[in-house]
Protein backbone atom coordinates (compact mmCIF):
# COMPACT_ATOMS: atom_id res chain seq x y z
CA UNK A 1 0.00 0.00 0.00
CA UNK A 2 2.93 2.41 0.68
CA UNK A 3 4.55 2.14 -2.95
CA UNK A 4 0.45 2.76 -3.71
CA UNK A 5 0.74 5.78 -2.11
CA UNK A 6 4.25 7.17 -3.29
CA UNK A 7 3.30 6.56 -6.75
CA UNK A 8 0.37 8.47 -6.55
CA UNK A 9 2.03 11.51 -4.97
CA UNK A 10 1.66 11.26 -1.28
CA UNK A 11 4.31 11.20 1.49
CA UNK A 12 4.16 7.69 2.93
CA UNK A 13 5.58 5.49 5.30
CA UNK A 14 4.77 1.76 6.39
CA UNK A 15 5.23 1.41 10.57
CA UNK A 16 7.60 -1.84 11.29
CA UNK A 17 4.91 -4.22 13.18
CA UNK A 18 1.83 -2.87 12.41
CA UNK A 19 -1.07 -1.69 14.67
CA UNK A 20 -0.05 -3.77 17.32
CA UNK A 21 4.01 -2.09 17.66
CA UNK A 22 1.90 1.59 16.94
CA UNK A 23 -0.01 0.77 20.41
CA UNK A 24 2.70 -0.94 22.50
CA UNK A 25 4.61 2.66 21.84
CA UNK A 26 1.88 4.35 23.84
CA UNK A 27 0.12 6.65 20.58
CA UNK A 28 -2.87 6.34 20.41
CA UNK A 29 -5.39 4.06 17.74
CA UNK A 30 -8.25 5.74 15.89
CA UNK A 31 -10.81 3.07 14.31
CA UNK A 32 -12.30 4.06 11.02
CA UNK A 33 -15.48 2.38 10.30
CA UNK A 34 -15.32 -0.11 7.66
CA UNK A 35 -16.85 -0.08 4.36
CA UNK A 36 -19.57 -2.60 3.08
CA UNK A 37 -16.68 -4.31 1.35
CA UNK A 38 -14.34 -4.64 4.18
CA UNK A 39 -17.06 -6.75 6.30
CA UNK A 40 -16.46 -10.52 6.87
CA UNK A 41 -18.20 -12.59 4.84
CA UNK A 42 -19.86 -14.41 7.57
CA UNK A 43 -22.09 -11.56 9.45
CA UNK A 44 -25.13 -13.42 7.91
CA UNK A 45 -24.49 -16.66 9.87
CA UNK A 46 -24.69 -14.97 13.15
CA UNK A 47 -26.79 -16.46 16.38
CA UNK A 48 -28.95 -14.87 18.33
CA UNK A 49 -29.38 -15.97 22.12
CA UNK A 50 -32.54 -13.83 23.57
CA UNK A 51 -32.58 -12.93 27.68
CA UNK A 52 -34.67 -11.34 29.48
CA UNK A 53 -33.36 -8.87 31.72
CA UNK A 54 -34.36 -7.36 35.00
CA UNK A 55 -36.07 -4.22 33.42
CA UNK A 56 -38.14 -5.81 31.33
CA UNK A 57 -36.38 -6.11 27.98
CA UNK A 58 -34.60 -8.45 25.48
CA UNK A 59 -31.05 -8.36 24.43
CA UNK A 60 -28.98 -10.26 22.47
CA UNK A 61 -25.78 -12.37 22.87
CA UNK A 62 -24.32 -12.39 19.50
CA UNK A 63 -22.13 -15.35 18.09
CA UNK A 64 -20.36 -14.32 14.99
CA UNK A 65 -18.46 -17.18 12.76
CA UNK A 66 -15.64 -15.45 11.20
CA UNK A 67 -15.33 -17.90 8.44
CA UNK A 68 -11.80 -18.51 6.71
CA UNK A 69 -13.10 -20.83 3.75
CA UNK A 70 -10.08 -21.16 1.76
CA UNK A 71 -7.90 -23.02 5.09
CA UNK A 72 -11.70 -24.39 6.34
CA UNK A 73 -11.68 -22.53 9.72
CA UNK A 74 -13.73 -20.95 11.86
CA UNK A 75 -12.59 -17.77 14.30
CA UNK A 76 -15.84 -16.63 16.63
CA UNK A 77 -16.94 -13.44 17.80
CA UNK A 78 -18.88 -13.62 20.56
CA UNK A 79 -20.62 -9.96 22.57
CA UNK A 80 -23.54 -9.53 25.42
CA UNK A 81 -24.24 -5.76 23.31
CA UNK A 82 -21.05 -3.86 25.36
CA UNK A 83 -18.09 -6.80 25.83
CA UNK A 84 -16.62 -9.27 23.58
CA UNK A 85 -14.45 -12.43 23.22
CA UNK A 86 -12.96 -14.13 20.24
CA UNK A 87 -12.37 -17.55 20.04
CA UNK A 88 -8.76 -18.84 17.71
CA UNK A 89 -8.12 -16.00 15.87
CA UNK A 90 -6.59 -16.02 12.62
CA UNK A 91 -3.83 -14.61 12.06
CA UNK A 92 -5.21 -11.22 10.00
CA UNK A 93 -6.68 -9.74 12.68
CA UNK A 94 -8.28 -6.42 11.03
CA UNK A 95 -11.35 -8.65 10.25
CA UNK A 96 -11.99 -9.43 14.01
CA UNK A 97 -11.24 -5.11 14.96
CA UNK A 98 -13.72 -4.19 12.34
CA UNK A 99 -16.49 -6.68 13.66
CA UNK A 100 -15.84 -4.86 17.14
CA UNK A 101 -16.20 -1.27 15.57
CA UNK A 102 -19.29 -2.26 13.77
CA UNK A 103 -20.99 -3.85 16.44
CA UNK A 104 -19.61 -0.90 19.06
CA UNK A 105 -18.29 -3.51 21.74
CA UNK A 106 -15.00 -3.85 23.89
CA UNK A 107 -12.85 -7.02 23.13
CA UNK A 108 -11.89 -8.39 27.04
CA UNK A 109 -10.59 -11.76 26.10
CA UNK A 110 -9.21 -13.96 23.35
CA UNK A 111 -9.23 -17.91 23.98
CA UNK A 112 -7.17 -20.46 22.09
CA UNK A 113 -8.83 -23.78 21.80
CA UNK A 114 -5.20 -25.53 21.21
CA UNK A 115 -1.80 -24.65 19.91
CA UNK A 116 -2.79 -24.93 15.96
CA UNK A 117 -1.20 -26.99 13.45
CA UNK A 118 -2.80 -25.32 10.87
CA UNK A 119 -2.68 -21.85 10.67
CA UNK A 120 -0.55 -18.88 12.66
CA UNK A 121 -3.25 -17.63 15.20
CA UNK A 122 -3.92 -13.85 15.55
CA UNK A 123 -4.31 -14.07 19.38
CA UNK A 124 -1.08 -12.84 20.72
CA UNK A 125 -1.19 -9.58 18.49
CA UNK A 126 -5.10 -8.91 18.98
CA UNK A 127 -4.43 -9.16 22.82
CA UNK A 128 -1.68 -7.01 22.15
CA UNK A 129 -3.86 -4.40 20.00
CA UNK A 130 -6.74 -4.36 21.86
CA UNK A 131 -5.42 -4.42 25.78
CA UNK A 132 -7.87 -8.38 26.12
CA UNK A 133 -6.65 -10.72 28.56
CA UNK A 134 -4.99 -14.13 26.00
CA UNK A 135 -6.05 -17.23 27.46
CA UNK A 136 -4.17 -20.12 26.78
CA UNK A 137 -3.65 -23.23 28.57
CA UNK A 138 -1.22 -23.45 31.46
CA UNK A 139 0.00 -26.77 30.13
CA UNK A 140 1.28 -24.89 26.79
CA UNK A 141 4.64 -24.21 26.93
CA UNK A 142 4.86 -21.10 24.68
CA UNK A 143 7.51 -18.13 24.82
CA UNK A 144 5.40 -15.05 25.97
CA UNK A 145 2.77 -13.87 28.19
CA UNK A 146 -0.18 -15.09 28.70
CA UNK A 147 -2.98 -15.46 31.16
CA UNK A 148 -2.83 -19.61 31.78
CA UNK A 149 -6.15 -21.04 31.81
CA UNK A 150 -7.01 -24.91 33.47
CA UNK A 151 -9.15 -27.61 32.73
CA UNK A 152 -12.42 -26.92 35.17
CA UNK A 153 -11.57 -22.69 35.12
CA UNK A 154 -14.15 -20.47 34.64
CA UNK A 155 -13.80 -17.34 33.30
CA UNK A 156 -16.44 -14.12 33.43
CA UNK A 157 -16.94 -11.99 30.34
CA UNK A 158 -19.07 -8.96 31.55
CA UNK A 159 -21.76 -9.85 34.02
CA UNK A 160 -23.56 -12.23 31.66
CA UNK A 161 -21.36 -14.56 30.06
CA UNK A 162 -19.22 -17.18 31.56
CA UNK A 163 -16.82 -19.46 29.59
CA UNK A 164 -15.67 -22.91 31.23
CA UNK A 165 -12.49 -24.50 30.19
CA UNK A 166 -13.23 -28.31 29.43
CA UNK A 167 -10.08 -30.46 29.12
CA UNK A 168 -10.40 -32.12 25.47
CA UNK A 169 -7.27 -33.64 24.61
CA UNK A 170 -7.37 -35.85 21.11
CA UNK A 171 -6.64 -33.64 18.84
CA UNK A 172 -3.52 -32.38 21.01
CA UNK A 173 -2.84 -33.18 24.30
CA UNK A 174 -3.79 -29.89 25.50
CA UNK A 175 -6.43 -29.64 24.00
CA UNK A 176 -9.62 -26.96 25.55
CA UNK A 177 -13.12 -26.64 25.02
CA UNK A 178 -14.94 -23.89 26.34
CA UNK A 179 -18.41 -24.19 27.47
CA UNK A 180 -20.54 -20.54 27.24
CA UNK A 181 -23.17 -20.01 29.91
CA UNK A 182 -25.43 -17.10 29.35
CA UNK A 183 -26.66 -16.47 32.66
CA UNK A 184 -27.78 -19.70 33.98
CA UNK A 185 -28.18 -21.57 30.53
CA UNK A 186 -25.52 -23.44 29.17
CA UNK A 187 -26.57 -22.43 25.44
CA UNK A 188 -23.19 -23.54 23.36
CA UNK A 189 -19.57 -25.32 23.11
CA UNK A 190 -16.07 -23.91 21.46
CA UNK A 191 -14.59 -27.39 20.53
CA UNK A 192 -12.02 -26.32 18.68
CA UNK A 193 -10.61 -29.84 17.09
CA UNK A 194 -12.15 -31.77 19.08
CA UNK A 195 -16.05 -32.46 18.67
CA UNK A 196 -16.71 -31.58 15.17
CA UNK A 197 -19.53 -31.22 12.96
CA UNK A 198 -19.84 -35.05 11.93
CA UNK A 199 -16.47 -35.96 12.90
CA UNK A 200 -13.28 -35.04 15.00
CA UNK A 201 -9.85 -32.79 14.33
CA UNK A 202 -7.54 -35.65 13.54
CA UNK A 203 -4.73 -37.29 15.89
CA UNK A 204 -2.34 -37.53 13.98
CA UNK A 205 -1.05 -34.50 13.43
CA UNK A 206 1.72 -34.89 16.55
CA UNK A 207 3.33 -37.56 14.78
CA UNK A 208 2.68 -41.23 14.37
CA UNK A 209 3.93 -41.95 18.18
CA UNK A 210 1.39 -40.25 19.73
CA UNK A 211 -1.79 -40.89 17.39
CA UNK A 212 -2.55 -44.24 19.46
CA UNK A 213 -3.40 -42.68 22.22
CA UNK A 214 -4.90 -39.47 20.95
CA UNK A 215 -7.70 -40.59 19.14
CA UNK A 216 -8.76 -42.50 22.09
CA UNK A 217 -8.61 -39.44 24.43
CA UNK A 218 -10.33 -37.92 21.24
CA UNK A 219 -13.29 -40.34 21.18
CA UNK A 220 -13.43 -39.40 25.49
CA UNK A 221 -13.27 -36.31 25.21
CA UNK A 222 -16.52 -36.04 23.11
CA UNK A 223 -18.58 -38.19 24.99
CA UNK A 224 -17.40 -36.07 28.11
CA UNK A 225 -18.97 -33.07 26.16
CA UNK A 226 -21.95 -35.14 25.20
CA UNK A 227 -22.59 -36.17 28.92
CA UNK A 228 -22.00 -32.34 30.13
CA UNK A 229 -24.18 -30.06 27.83
CA UNK A 230 -27.96 -30.21 27.18
CA UNK A 231 -28.66 -31.44 23.60
CA UNK A 232 -29.85 -27.90 22.79
CA UNK A 233 -26.58 -26.26 23.02
CA UNK A 234 -24.98 -25.34 19.95
CA UNK A 235 -21.77 -26.98 18.59
CA UNK A 236 -18.94 -24.44 17.07
CA UNK A 237 -15.86 -26.46 16.40
CA UNK A 238 -12.84 -24.07 14.62
CA UNK A 239 -12.19 -26.72 11.93
CA UNK A 240 -13.99 -29.39 9.81
CA UNK A 241 -15.00 -26.78 7.06
CA UNK A 242 -12.27 -28.08 4.54
CA UNK A 243 -9.74 -27.99 6.93
CA UNK A 244 -7.00 -30.69 6.72
CA UNK A 245 -7.13 -30.91 11.05
CA UNK A 246 -10.38 -32.36 10.34
CA UNK A 247 -10.48 -36.62 10.33
CA UNK A 248 -13.08 -36.46 7.62
CA UNK A 249 -15.24 -33.88 5.94
CA UNK A 250 -18.78 -32.61 6.37
CA UNK A 251 -20.99 -30.23 4.36
CA UNK A 252 -22.67 -29.73 7.90
CA UNK A 253 -22.61 -25.66 9.09
CA UNK A 254 -24.80 -25.86 11.99
CA UNK A 255 -25.08 -28.46 14.44
CA UNK A 256 -26.41 -28.99 18.52
CA UNK A 257 -24.63 -31.93 20.85
CA UNK A 258 -28.17 -33.83 20.32
CA UNK A 259 -27.89 -33.58 16.73
CA UNK A 260 -23.88 -34.89 17.23
CA UNK A 261 -25.42 -37.53 19.23
CA UNK A 262 -27.56 -38.72 16.88
CA UNK A 263 -24.63 -38.37 13.82
CA UNK A 264 -21.56 -38.34 14.85
CA UNK A 265 -19.67 -41.30 14.60
CA UNK A 266 -17.36 -40.53 17.45
CA UNK A 267 -20.79 -40.47 19.34
CA UNK A 268 -22.46 -43.55 17.87
CA UNK A 269 -19.93 -45.91 17.43
CA UNK A 270 -18.09 -48.09 20.25
CA UNK A 271 -14.53 -47.03 20.78
CA UNK A 272 -12.92 -49.51 19.11
CA UNK A 273 -14.78 -49.11 16.03
CA UNK A 274 -14.52 -45.49 15.55
CA UNK A 275 -10.31 -45.98 16.20
CA UNK A 276 -10.07 -48.60 13.27
CA UNK A 277 -12.49 -46.54 11.10
CA UNK A 278 -11.05 -43.24 11.56
CA UNK A 279 -7.71 -44.17 11.46
CA UNK A 280 -7.91 -46.19 7.85
CA UNK A 281 -9.75 -43.21 6.35
CA UNK A 282 -6.77 -41.06 7.64
CA UNK A 283 -4.83 -38.77 4.36
CA UNK A 284 -1.53 -37.26 4.21
CA UNK A 285 -1.90 -33.64 5.56
CA UNK A 286 -0.26 -30.09 4.17
CA UNK A 287 3.70 -30.38 4.99
CA UNK A 288 3.89 -26.53 6.67
CA UNK A 289 1.57 -27.81 9.44
CA UNK A 290 4.86 -28.82 10.60
CA UNK A 291 5.96 -25.21 11.10
CA UNK A 292 2.86 -23.96 12.28
CA UNK A 293 3.02 -24.92 16.02
CA UNK A 294 6.38 -23.83 17.01
CA UNK A 295 5.36 -20.91 15.26
CA UNK A 296 1.94 -20.77 17.52
CA UNK A 297 4.26 -21.10 20.83
CA UNK A 298 6.62 -18.24 20.33
CA UNK A 299 3.77 -15.82 19.65
CA UNK A 300 3.36 -14.99 16.43
CA UNK A 301 3.14 -10.66 15.49
CA UNK A 302 0.81 -8.82 13.60
CA UNK A 303 1.42 -9.33 9.68
CA UNK A 304 2.65 -7.01 7.75
CA UNK A 305 0.70 -6.80 4.77
CA UNK A 306 1.76 -4.10 2.65
CA UNK A 307 2.77 -4.58 -0.86
CA UNK A 308 6.43 -5.86 -1.41
CA UNK A 309 8.68 -4.23 -4.41
CA UNK A 310 7.72 -3.94 -7.82
CA UNK A 311 9.72 -6.50 -10.01
CA UNK A 312 10.57 -6.38 -13.53
CA UNK A 313 10.49 -8.54 -16.28
CA UNK A 314 14.25 -8.54 -15.83
CA UNK A 315 14.18 -9.31 -11.73
CA UNK A 316 11.84 -11.34 -12.56
CA UNK A 317 13.52 -13.95 -15.16
CA UNK A 318 16.86 -13.52 -12.08
CA UNK A 319 14.68 -14.82 -9.62
CA UNK A 320 13.30 -17.70 -11.37
CA UNK A 321 16.43 -18.53 -12.97
CA UNK A 322 17.77 -18.17 -9.13
CA UNK A 323 15.34 -21.41 -8.66
CA UNK A 324 13.04 -18.71 -6.36
CA UNK A 325 9.38 -19.47 -6.78
CA UNK A 326 7.51 -16.63 -9.11
CA UNK A 327 3.74 -17.36 -8.82
CA UNK A 328 0.61 -16.77 -11.42
CA UNK A 329 -2.16 -15.90 -9.08
CA UNK A 330 -4.35 -16.00 -12.42
CA UNK A 331 -6.96 -18.92 -13.28
CA UNK A 332 -5.88 -21.54 -15.33
CA UNK A 333 -7.31 -20.80 -18.11
CA UNK A 334 -5.69 -17.58 -18.42
CA UNK A 335 -2.53 -19.35 -17.30
CA UNK A 336 -2.19 -22.01 -19.93
CA UNK A 337 -3.08 -19.80 -22.32
CA UNK A 338 0.41 -17.59 -21.84
CA UNK A 339 2.24 -17.44 -18.98
CA UNK A 340 5.90 -16.16 -18.08
CA UNK A 341 8.46 -19.64 -18.50
CA UNK A 342 9.26 -20.97 -15.32
CA UNK A 343 6.54 -19.53 -13.41
CA UNK A 344 3.54 -21.52 -11.13
CA UNK A 345 0.37 -21.37 -11.32
CA UNK A 346 -1.44 -21.55 -8.15
CA UNK A 347 -4.69 -19.74 -9.08
CA UNK A 348 -6.70 -17.76 -6.20
CA UNK A 349 -10.00 -19.50 -7.53
CA UNK A 350 -9.04 -22.46 -5.59
CA UNK A 351 -6.80 -24.10 -2.25
CA UNK A 352 -3.92 -21.32 -3.36
CA UNK A 353 -2.19 -21.20 0.17
CA UNK A 354 -3.03 -24.68 1.41
CA UNK A 355 -0.97 -26.01 -2.19
CA UNK A 356 1.49 -23.62 -1.74
CA UNK A 357 2.35 -23.48 1.47
CA UNK A 358 2.34 -27.81 0.76
CA UNK A 359 4.55 -28.10 -1.98
CA UNK A 360 7.26 -25.09 -1.70
CA UNK A 361 10.69 -25.96 0.11
CA UNK A 362 9.86 -24.04 3.03
CA UNK A 363 12.09 -20.86 3.26
CA UNK A 364 11.77 -20.68 -0.74
CA UNK A 365 11.48 -16.99 -1.56
CA UNK A 366 8.23 -16.28 -3.60
CA UNK A 367 7.02 -13.38 -5.38
CA UNK A 368 3.15 -12.68 -6.84
CA UNK A 369 2.60 -12.02 -9.48
CA UNK A 370 -1.39 -10.95 -10.33
CA UNK A 371 -3.25 -8.89 -12.63
CA UNK A 372 -4.29 -5.94 -9.71
CA UNK A 373 -2.91 -4.79 -6.94
CA UNK A 374 -5.69 -6.26 -5.11
CA UNK A 375 -5.16 -9.85 -6.15
CA UNK A 376 -2.03 -9.61 -4.62
CA UNK A 377 -3.13 -8.13 -1.15
CA UNK A 378 -5.54 -11.38 -1.49
CA UNK A 379 -2.61 -13.67 -1.60
CA UNK A 380 -0.48 -11.67 0.77
CA UNK A 381 -3.61 -12.55 3.32
CA UNK A 382 -3.88 -15.87 2.05
CA UNK A 383 -0.05 -16.21 2.87
CA UNK A 384 0.64 -14.50 6.26
CA UNK A 385 -2.40 -17.00 7.79
CA UNK A 386 0.42 -19.99 7.12
CA UNK A 387 3.60 -18.27 8.12
CA UNK A 388 4.80 -16.91 4.88
CA UNK A 389 5.15 -13.50 5.88
CA UNK A 390 7.04 -11.27 3.11
CA UNK A 391 6.78 -11.85 -0.53
CA UNK A 392 10.15 -11.40 -2.04
CA UNK A 393 8.63 -9.11 -4.56
CA UNK A 394 5.64 -8.54 -7.04
CA UNK A 395 3.91 -7.51 -10.81
CA UNK A 396 1.11 -6.38 -11.52
CA UNK A 397 -0.69 -6.29 -15.07
CA UNK A 398 -0.51 -9.49 -17.55
CA UNK A 399 2.52 -11.97 -18.73
CA UNK A 400 3.22 -9.66 -21.54
CA UNK A 401 4.40 -7.17 -18.72
CA UNK A 402 6.32 -9.67 -17.13
CA UNK A 403 8.53 -11.45 -19.67
CA UNK A 404 11.17 -10.28 -21.66
CA UNK A 405 11.21 -13.39 -23.71
CA UNK A 406 8.26 -15.35 -25.50
CA UNK A 407 5.90 -16.02 -23.26
CA UNK A 408 5.08 -20.26 -22.95
CA UNK A 409 1.36 -21.66 -22.80
CA UNK A 410 0.19 -25.63 -23.30
CA UNK A 411 -3.05 -26.78 -24.22
CA UNK A 412 -5.94 -27.93 -22.24
CA UNK A 413 -8.26 -30.80 -22.71
CA UNK A 414 -11.41 -32.67 -20.95
CA UNK A 415 -11.43 -36.82 -20.17
CA UNK A 416 -13.54 -36.84 -23.73
CA UNK A 417 -10.22 -35.11 -25.78
CA UNK A 418 -7.97 -37.86 -23.95
CA UNK A 419 -10.33 -40.93 -24.86
CA UNK A 420 -10.11 -39.82 -28.30
CA UNK A 421 -6.59 -39.31 -28.24
CA UNK A 422 -5.60 -42.35 -26.76
CA UNK A 423 -7.76 -44.23 -29.45
CA UNK A 424 -4.60 -42.71 -32.22
CA UNK A 425 -1.53 -42.06 -30.02
CA UNK A 426 0.08 -43.56 -27.02
CA UNK A 427 0.25 -41.14 -23.92
CA UNK A 428 1.36 -41.02 -20.58
CA UNK A 429 -1.39 -39.95 -18.50
CA UNK A 430 -0.56 -38.58 -14.74
CA UNK A 431 -3.48 -38.54 -12.04
CA UNK A 432 -1.88 -35.85 -9.34
CA UNK A 433 -5.11 -36.73 -7.03
CA UNK A 434 -4.43 -38.15 -3.19
CA UNK A 435 -3.15 -42.00 -3.18
CA UNK A 436 -6.22 -43.09 -1.50
CA UNK A 437 -8.20 -40.90 -4.06
CA UNK A 438 -6.43 -42.78 -7.09
CA UNK A 439 -6.41 -46.15 -5.01
CA UNK A 440 -10.29 -46.06 -5.11
CA UNK A 441 -11.07 -45.27 -8.78
CA UNK A 442 -8.13 -44.65 -11.80
CA UNK A 443 -7.80 -44.43 -15.47
CA UNK A 444 -6.35 -47.92 -16.42
CA UNK A 445 -2.62 -47.31 -16.80
CA UNK A 446 -2.26 -43.89 -15.17
CA UNK A 447 0.32 -42.95 -13.01
CA UNK A 448 0.06 -42.04 -9.82
CA UNK A 449 2.29 -38.67 -8.21
CA UNK A 450 0.10 -36.99 -5.82
CA UNK A 451 0.43 -32.90 -5.89
CA UNK A 452 2.36 -32.62 -3.17
CA UNK A 453 5.12 -34.95 -4.11
CA UNK A 454 5.86 -33.87 -7.98
CA UNK A 455 7.70 -31.25 -7.47
CA UNK A 456 10.23 -33.39 -6.19
CA UNK A 457 8.87 -36.42 -8.44
CA UNK A 458 9.29 -34.64 -11.85
CA UNK A 459 11.92 -36.69 -12.63
CA UNK A 460 9.71 -40.11 -12.61
CA UNK A 461 7.26 -39.16 -15.02
CA UNK A 462 7.90 -41.00 -17.99
CA UNK A 463 9.25 -39.74 -21.34
CA UNK A 464 6.30 -38.76 -23.86
CA UNK A 465 3.26 -36.65 -23.81
CA UNK A 466 1.59 -36.20 -20.87
CA UNK A 467 -2.23 -35.72 -19.72
CA UNK A 468 -2.13 -34.14 -16.22
CA UNK A 469 -5.38 -34.94 -14.06
CA UNK A 470 -6.92 -34.34 -11.07
CA UNK A 471 -11.14 -34.51 -9.60
CA UNK A 472 -11.24 -31.23 -10.54
CA UNK A 473 -8.48 -29.37 -12.35
CA UNK A 474 -7.24 -27.47 -9.88
CA UNK A 475 -4.49 -29.61 -8.66
CA UNK A 476 -3.77 -30.18 -12.16
CA UNK A 477 -3.25 -26.76 -13.45
CA UNK A 478 -0.76 -26.34 -10.43
CA UNK A 479 1.08 -29.95 -11.64
CA UNK A 480 0.98 -28.24 -15.26
CA UNK A 481 2.92 -25.35 -14.74
CA UNK A 482 5.29 -27.53 -12.58
CA UNK A 483 5.71 -29.66 -15.93
CA UNK A 484 5.83 -26.72 -17.96
CA UNK A 485 8.45 -25.44 -16.16
CA UNK A 486 10.32 -28.62 -16.54
CA UNK A 487 9.99 -28.50 -20.26
CA UNK A 488 7.82 -31.25 -20.72
CA UNK A 489 5.03 -31.31 -23.56
CA UNK A 490 1.90 -31.72 -21.68
CA UNK A 491 -2.32 -31.18 -21.92
CA UNK A 492 -3.90 -30.21 -18.79
CA UNK A 493 -6.98 -31.47 -18.33
CA UNK A 494 -9.79 -29.38 -16.83
CA UNK A 495 -12.79 -31.63 -16.43
CA UNK A 496 -14.53 -33.18 -13.49
CA UNK A 497 -12.86 -37.01 -13.02
CA UNK A 498 -16.65 -37.91 -12.88
CA UNK A 499 -16.97 -37.96 -16.67
CA UNK A 500 -14.26 -40.21 -16.99
CA UNK A 501 -16.08 -43.49 -17.12
CA UNK A 502 -18.68 -41.48 -18.99
CA UNK A 503 -16.61 -40.86 -22.20
CA UNK A 504 -15.48 -44.69 -22.31
CA UNK A 505 -12.05 -44.45 -19.93
CA UNK A 506 -11.83 -47.80 -18.72
CA UNK A 507 -11.41 -47.75 -14.98
CA UNK A 508 -10.08 -49.32 -12.34
CA UNK A 509 -10.18 -49.91 -8.57
CA UNK A 510 -13.14 -50.94 -5.93
CA UNK A 511 -15.14 -47.65 -6.25
CA UNK A 512 -14.75 -48.19 -10.53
Amino acid sequence: MTDLLVASGYDAYSVTGGTAAWSRSGRLLETVAPTAADQPSSRSHRDLFRKETNMGQYTDLSIIPIETPTLGDRTYLVHDGEVAFVIDPQRDIDRVLALLYEHGVRLTHVFETHIHNDYITGGLALSQCTGAHYLVNGEDDVSFIRTPVTDGQAVEVGGRMRLTALATPGHTFTHLSYALTDGDDQVAVFSGGSLLYGATGRPDLLGHEHTHDLVRHQHASAHQLAELLPDEAKVYPTHGFGSFCSATQSDVTSSTIGQEKQSNPVLTQDEQTYVEELLAGLGPWPAYYIHMAPANAEGPSEPDLSLPSIADASELRRRIEAGEWVVDLRNRTAFAAGHVPGTLNFGLDGGFATYLGWLITWGTPVTLLGETAEDVAEAQRELVRIGIDRPAAHATGGPEDWSDRALSSFPTGTFADLAHVRHHREVVVVDVRRADEHDSSRIEGAVNIPIHELWHRLTEVPAGEVWVHCASGYRASVAASMLDAAGRTLVAIDDSFENAEKVGLHLVGPEA
